[in-house]
Order: C-alpha cells, then structure tokens, then sequence
C-alpha cells in the first residue's frame, strides 16, 4: 500500500510533463497528430501565398504605390520577408524541438502564428508605416511558420512506423503544396472584398488548431538534453539573412544597370554573408552539441536526398512567379480577361498543377513504403524536367488546354519526388537528432525558394532586357507618344514591368502615366488596351521564359541523378514489421477493445479479482 501511495506523485508528474510513449497514446495517437500537423502545415502555407495574389488590393488599401521606387523594397519584402525568416530560423527552432519537445515547440508557433495574423488583420493606419506594420507582422508570422514546418515532419516521424512514414509525410506534403495553391484562389476571392480578410480568415483556424495541438500532441521522441549553440546560432542567422538579403536587392536596379547584383550592399552582403557561413562550418565543428550536426551528411540517404531536395527546389520555385507573370501580364489580357480580374483568374488557371500534385503525392508516399523511394524521386524530378522543356516549346499565346496537361503532368512530377524525398531524408535521421534535421532539410528548401525567385527574375530580367526597350520604344512611338517620352519609358528598369504584371496592373497605364493626356482618346485606348501590352512583350517575354526554365531544367536533372544515390544499405534503420494502412486503420477499434479488456484486467488483479495476470497487449497497440 505504501509502495502504491508513492507511485502516484510520480504518475502526476509524468502527466505535467506531457510527455508519453506510444503505448500510453495508444493506436490512433498518429492520426490525431497526422491531422493537427496537416492543418498547421496547410494555414502556413496558404499564408505564404496568399500574400501574393492580394498585394494590389493591400497596396491600394494602404493607399501606397508598390511600383514607384521609394516602395519597391516594401514589395520585395512583403513577398519574400516570410520566407526568408522561415529559412534562417527553422533549423534553430527544429533543434529546441529535440531539446526541449517538438510538441510542445510547434503548439508555440501555432499560437504565435495565430496572434501575428489577428494583428495583421488589425492593421489600422495607411502609407509607409502601414507597410512596415505589415511586413513587421509577416515576420513574426514566419516565425511561427518556422516552428511549425521545423516540428510538424518530426513529430509524425515520431509517431508513424517506418513503413507508414512516407505515407504521413506524404499527406503532410500535399498539405504544404495544396496550401501555396488554395492561398492564390483565397486570396483572389477576399482581398477584393476587403484586403484584411485575407489574414482574419487565419485566425479561427490558428485558435483551433493551437487549442486541439495543446490539449491531444504529447512529445514521444528522444529528447536530446543539450546547450544552445549560440555562436553557431547567430553566424548562421547572420549569414543566411546577409545572402537572402543579398539575392532580395539584386534584383533591384542599381544606377543605369536593370539589375543591383553590381551594387556595394549587394556584393558586401553576398561575399560577407558567405564568410560568416564559412565561419559557420567551422564552428560546427568545434562545438559539442553544434545546430548543424555535420555528421549527419556522412549519411548517404541525407546527403543526398538533402541535394535533390535543394536542386528540386531551385528549378520549380520560381515557378509559380514565372506562370503568374505569363498568365496575368500577357495570356490573360490576349483573351480579353481586365487587369483587375487576372489575379483571380491566374490562381484558378494554374489548379491542374495542384491536381496533379495532390493525386500522386499521397500515392507514391504509399507506394515508397513498399518498393523504395528511389525510383520515384528519379523519375519524378525527370518528368518535371520535362515539362519546363515543354513550356519552353509552346508558344506565349498558348492553347490553354495544352497548357493544363502541361501544369498537370509538372503537378505529378512533384508529386511523386517531395513524397517520397522527404520520407527517405527523414527515415535516415536517428530519433534524437529528427528535429534538427528535419531543419535542415526545410531550411534548405525555403533558402532555395528565395535563391530561386532572385535568379529567375534575373534571368527573366537578362532576357527582356536585350529586346524589350526597343520594342516598348517602337510600340509607343507607333501609337503617337513623343519620341522623348518613349524613350524614357522604353529605358525605365524592367523590374518595373515585371512587376506590374505580377501584381496585375495594366503597365502602360503605370508607366506611361501623365504622358497619355497629350494623346488622341484613340491612342489612349489602343495602349491601355488588353491588347497591346501583350502583343509587345511577347517577344522578349518568351526570350526570358527560354533562360529561366532552361536553368530549371537542369537544376531538375541534377536533383534526379543526385536521387539515384540515395537508399544505399546501412542508411536507414531496419524496417519495423508490415502492416497496410487499411489494417491499421480496422486496428485501431480493436485497439480500444484490448486497451479496455487491459484496464479490467487490471482493476481486479487490484482487487484481487480473477485474471491476477495482466493481459498481452497487441503488437499493433504500441504502432
């Protein structure tokens, strides 16, 4: 009796703790935590698209120009800001995941992300200082975003067997890419009906999904108890933001150049940045328990699945800039569709690819649980390597119906790869060090995702720029405007005009501005047109369009042939015992039965009852 009295502070403490093996959760502990991680996988990131699509209406509600120069930089980082912070901090925050519990790290970026989207909902006041709420909100937005993507793969590598993780991580992948998507249609339908909607519709979402990840998420892996590697903390931060930085302002023009990437702060942030990272490296190495455990790469699965993830990443994640620019600055306007709508119309367009990633994701995560991941990262990256070919092939103002089996057929190449990557990436990792990995790969995926939109605008830039000023040139002179005046338009920064085709504005009513009141009312409605904009970029457009998926093609190949490295034997832990997911799923009433018949069982050896010997409990109860 005394030993039982004692025993029951212990079971106390165990419970604050919120910390249980998965015995204790039981069988439908991965379902719950599949679900929660899903959801905050899937708010996240349609929050860092969302943005995207709704920026004209945000600007106009601010009442600020994104397109005169002083503003640019408040574009730049109202698209790129969340990203950028989720790549600098989500290897940190993946690392207090395995030190302090990934549970408990990713219900605090839910409710950060939660309370940061009720303010930007909230924002009050217009101008600059608007912008600057805006973005410093955003920033705290991907704060929260980073503890989510950091804890979100751990925790189900946690929870799920190993033969059912590509499977769960698979799920979760769609999530993360159907949300990139469903943020483009939301985003098109409420900003314009009030631009703060597109954050306040976060809110009831983030309070229920910060609540549920309180009350059913328990941390079930390895804890890894450990110091902070506060140097290697701040050189990575410092490094990583100083060359993300770097690649925001290159962009940018510099003097008379279209682009910055010769400016001082850019070259000093690129070369420092890079040195600070060296710097990094080296103290990795020198410290006991580093952020990046470097050791991990002598892992092949992890190595290379890390490269083909960072290739992948490069080649499609201007994608989604590129294809709204060709919808919303030429395709869309051909086919009579007004500058205002494109954005709407862009997102809706652009659905096969999503279809296409959502109906081969889940099924190569199931299948990789079976036959090896391999084969479908390989092919996968090869396909989608073949559809930039075949964007490339097809001309600007395309068939949109060959256009849709393009996207749809890029949308499956995804699919099968980011599955089935990410489950051999994380099957390869030891329980205590899935966290920080789990960093790792999502910082080398985010920091990709900036690396690439800066060197597709460039390329994009490069390419118009050798014909588009003498096109524009010729265009306005055609149509009446002052040779002064289309030469000063024709030689303002092409930035600009990408930039008014991203956002969906009709450029040459931006560009040519005051200029248009000393033309005939027939000229003026020629240039401001749906017609002529288009027709006059075409051109260069497609010169642009050839360089930036001619790079994506060949980041693609790289990503594939660096695929065929990975799965090599001793990479991974031995596969537990095969169950399918339909067993599982059948499993887990029986589960409760058992769990049940356990609990009698033992209330009467208490009592001393019949059946003083506790029962088995199933193998499929601990899974």
């Amino acid at each position: 009796m005394a030993n039982h009295l004692l025993e029951k502070p212990a079971e106390s403490a165990d419970k604050r703790s919120r910390t249980r093996s998965l015995e204790e959760l039981g069988p439908n502990y991965k379902w719950i935590a599949l679900s929660n991680t899903t959801l905050g996988m899937l708010i996240a990131t349609i929050n860092s698209s969302i943005v995207l699509i709704a920026l004209p209406d945000i600007f106009k509600g601010i009442k600020l120009n994104p397109l005169e120069s002083q503003n640019t930089s408040y574009l730049l980082w109202m698209m790129m800001g969340f990203l950028v912070v989720t790549a600098v901090l989500v290897v940190s925050f993946g690392r207090l995941g395995d030190m302090f519990g990934r549970a408990k790290m990713y219900n605090i970026g839910f409710l950060v992300f939660t309370v940061s989207s009720i303010f930007l909902a909230a924002t009050w006041f217009d101008g600059s200082k608007a912008a600057i709420w805006l973005i410093f909100w955003r920033v705290i937005q991907g704060v929260g975003g980073a503890f989510l993507m950091a804890n979100s793969s751990a925790i189900l590598t946690d929870a799920f067997p190993q033969h059912q993780r590509g499977l769960a991580l698979g799920i979760n992948g769609v999530a993360a890419i159907a949300g990139s998507f469903l943020g483009l249609l939301v985003g098109g339908v409420l900003a314009p009906i009030d631009w703060n909607l597109i954050f306040l519709v976060s809110v009831p979402f983030g309070v229920v999904g910060t609540i549920w990840a309180y009350m059913k998420l328990h941390d079930t892996g390895v804890r890894q108890k450990a110091t902070m590697d506060w140097w290697g903390n701040i050189t990575f931060a410092v490094g990583l933001i100083a060359i993300l930085v770097g690649i925001t302002y290159g962009i940018q023009p510099y003097g008379a150049s279209n682009m910055g990437w010769m400016s001082p702060m850019v070259l000093t942030c690129l070369i420092g940045g890079a040195a600070v990272l060296a710097a990094f490296a080296v103290i990795e190495t020198r410290v006991s328990n580093p952020l990046f455990n470097l050791s991990l790469f002598k892992n092949h699965s992890f190595l290379y699945g890390n490269i083909a993830n960072l290739m992948a990443s490069i080649g499609r994640g201007g994608l989604q800039f590129i294809i709204i620019i060709w919808l919303q600055g030429i395709w869309l306007p051909q086919h009579g569709y007004d500058y205002t709508r494109t954005p709407l119309w862009a997102g809706i367009y652009m659905v096969p690819m999503t279809i296409g990633f959502l109906l081969s994701a889940p099924v190569s995560g199931y299948l990789s649980d079976k036959v090896g991941t391999k084969w479908f990262t390989t092919s996968g990256l090869f396909i989608t390597a073949a559809t930039f070919a075949a964007l490339i092939a097809i001309p600007v103002d395309f068939n949109y119906w060959a256009f849709a089996v393009i996207l749809l057929i890029n949308g499956i190449g995804m699919g099968l790869f980011a599955s089935p990557n990410r489950a051999e990436v994380m099957n390869s990792l030891p329980a205590n060090a899935r966290g920080s990995g789990a960093g790792m790969m999502t910082t080398f995926q985010n920091a990709a995702m900036v690396l690439s939109i800066g060197l597709f605008f460039s390329l994009m830039i490069a390419g118009l720029s050798s014909d588009l000023p003498s096109a524009m040139s010729n265009g306005l002179l055609a149509h009446g405007v002052s040779p002064a005046d289309a030469n000063q338009v024709a030689n303002l920064p092409t930035v600009g005009i990408l930039f008014a085709a991203f956002l969906g504005y009709n450029p040459i009513k931006e560009l040519v501005g005051p200029h248009l009141d000393t033309l005939s009312q027939s000229n003026q409605d020629t240039l401001t047109g749906l017609k002529f904009f288009p027709h006059l970029i075409s051109e260069p457009f497609s010169n642009g369009l050839s360089a930036a998926f001619t790079f994506a093609i060949v980041c693609c190949i790289l990503g594939a042939i660096a695929s065929l490295f990975t799965g090599r034997a001793g990479d991974k832990a031995t596969i537990e015992p095969h169950e399918s997911v339909g067993e599982e799923l059948a499993s887990v009433s029986m589960g409760a039965v058992a769990a049940r018949d356990a609990e009698h069982s033992e209330n009467d050896s208490d009592t001393g009852g019949p059946g003083s010997k506790r029962p088995h409990r199933p193998e499929h109860a601990h899974r």
